[in-house]
């Protein structure tokens, strides 16, 4: 029987954030009892305050998500934060900030270009790149996109891994970012 879902369709790295009654070492010997299960539906490593979490290797694919988890102790209260954030593997989300930030300074330069060699009443046929590079920009946003869609399963598994181990459904009204 599967849960239900509860968590935000294809948004660029979703977070949570949950208070919990528990302390931080005990919530990081939970996720490591769970890790050690021969039959955990996910791999990891934890250590106080800190977790990852990671679909195994023979289920993983380009698109598969991992979970970070930083825990955090109230200062003047019983308890702590657990802070959650789903992202790709480091290197997908390096690739896709790289082409970001090199369309967009690419961008950048052939508007300033243009708009400067219209502005002298020189040919600006540059221009003609702005919706080029728009349209390679907005192409990247939807790979990306269907990406997160490819991997919303295997998401969802973290999620209810990690709900498992700490023994709480974490709501979507805690969901944050």
């Amino acid at each position: 029987m599967s849960k239900e879902s509860h968590l935000p369709p294809f948004r660029i790295r979703p977070r949570f954030q949950v208070e919990l009654p528990m302390c931080t070492e005990d919530i990081s010997k939970k996720i490591k009892q769970c890790l050690a299960d021969e039959n955990a539906k996910c791999t990891g490593v934890t250590m106080p305050g800190f977790a990852k979490l990671k679909i195994p290797r023979e289920d993983r694919h380009y698109w598969s998500p991992q979970l970070s988890i930083s825990v955090e102790k109230k200062e003047d209260e019983v308890g702590c934060t657990l802070y959650g954030l789903y992202g790709p593997a480091p290197t997908v989300w390096t690739m896709f900030v790289f082409f970001y930030v090199i369309i967009g300074f690419a961008l950048l330069a052939v508007s300033i270009m243009g708009y400067t060699n219209y502005t002298l009443g020189r040919p600006s046929g540059i221009l003609w790149l702005v919706p080029v590079l728009l349209a390679v920009l907005l192409s990247v946003f939807l790979v990306s996109y269907f990406g997160q869609r490819l991997g919303h399963d295997q998401m969802e598994r973290l999620h209810n891994f990690l709900e498992d181990c700490l023994g709480r459904e974490i709501d979507a009204a805690e969901h944050v970012g």
